[in-house]
């Protein structure tokens, strides 16, 4: 029987020659070599190419994955000077992309060897963010309106409570998780709306050999809530920092904000509840997220975050009144499954990390 994945790579290997041919950027293609790079929690595959300048060939197989999309959307950007690679080639009806090649440097690679440089590594990724979200044009993005917020929502249900804890919901428990919802919809919803990347974090910057830091995976991009995009680079899934240095920088990027005009009549309390709350529901989706990556599409790697996900959760939940019911159903029926499961370590723990 033939291998479905080693057919799709043959396919996207003859196609990339092909491309490469016409582009003339090889000159021997009988020594074209494509080296198979880690993916990433999506379906798309990544090979790198010996060509100069190097490129990457991308296996982004429809329907799951729209490399149409992903070319419109980094021409846009490219438009716009964010940072982006650009794409060489395109094939939608199969999903196949030659893109510009950034390295492998990842922010969190270089977070994890130079913490001590992490408030000038941060300092240029909210730069970057700062210039996303300038981008104009609404059209090019889909509207991360309530409809897409109570879906996101609602994996937490589906793969976290019940896939992967077993937990049945009562219809009290369910008024209570719609009142929570409720509640973090309508304070995203009444933030700026901006261009927002919407997995904006330390494994999606990469730290070109020039030194520029650039955005990756950003086809998903959406236009919603300001504070989305920052609450998933400084409350990262991957690497956790001091609540006091995340409070400075997140309020130094609301002051640059302000200064040129993204942000207007808020106050400083304001701002942090948006943050909070927007990182809430974030951590809400992504405990579902993971656990569907893991019971789902066979990737268990994405498990040993959840313990740090989980104290996000609660830390949050622990200084809002409103949310006070929240915690403590989580902590009392929530955090007990969550206790018995292979992948749990203590969250008060997880991802500890010193600048």
């Amino acid at each position: 029987m033939t291998d479905p994945l080693a057919a799709r790579q043959d396919q996207l290997e003859h196609w990339a020659r092909a491309q490469l041919a016409e582009l003339h950027a090889h000159s021997s293609p009988e020594l074209l070599q494509f080296t198979p790079l880690n993916g990433d929690a999506g379906f798309r595959r990544y090979y790198r190419l010996n060509t100069e300048p190097s490129l990457l060939a991308v296996d982004a197989p429809p329907p799951q994955e729209n490399a149409g999309r992903f070319a419109e959307l980094s021409q846009h950007l490219l438009n716009h000077h964010i940072a982006v690679p650009k794409v060489a080639s395109v094939d939608p009806e199969n999903g196949f992309l030659l893109l510009e090649d950034f390295g492998d440097r990842l922010l969190h690679r270089a977070l994890r060897q130079q913490p001590e440089s992490a408030t000038a590594l941060y300092g240029e990724a909210l730069m970057q963010l700062l210039a996303l979200q300038q981008t104009p044009g609404s059209e090019h993005f889909p509207p991360y309106d309530q409809a897409f917020l109570r879906r996101e929502l609602n994996l937490f249900i589906e793969w976290f409570l019940e896939g992967m804890l077993g937990l049945e919901l009562s219809s009290e428990e369910q008024s209570l998780l719609d009142d929570v919802f409720d509640r973090l919809e309508q304070s995203a919803l009444e933030q700026p709306q901006v261009a927002v990347h919407r997995d904006y974090h330390s494994r999606n910057l990469l730290i070109r050999p020039d030194g520029c830091m650039s955005i990756v995976d950003f086809q998903d991009a959406v236009w919603g809530p300001i504070t989305y995009d920052l609450v998933s680079l400084l409350r990262d899934c991957y690497i956790r920092w001091p609540a006091d240095q995340i409070r400075q920088w997140a309020l130094g990027y609301g002051n640059m904000a302000c200064g040129i005009g993204l942000l207007e009549d808020v106050t400083e309390s304001q701002f942090l509840q948006w943050f909070d709350w927007m990182g809430l529901q974030r951590h809400l989706k992504v405990l579902g997220i993971f656990s569907r990556l893991a019971l789902r599409d066979d990737k268990p790697q994405y498990l040993k975050h959840l313990p740090l996900v989980i104290r996000y959760v609660l830390e949050v939940a622990s200084h809002y009144p409103e949310l006070a019911d929240f915690r403590y159903w989580f902590e009392h029926k929530v955090l007990p499954k969550a206790q018995s499961q292979s992948w749990y370590e203590d969250y008060r723990l997880a991802g500890e990390t010193t600048p």
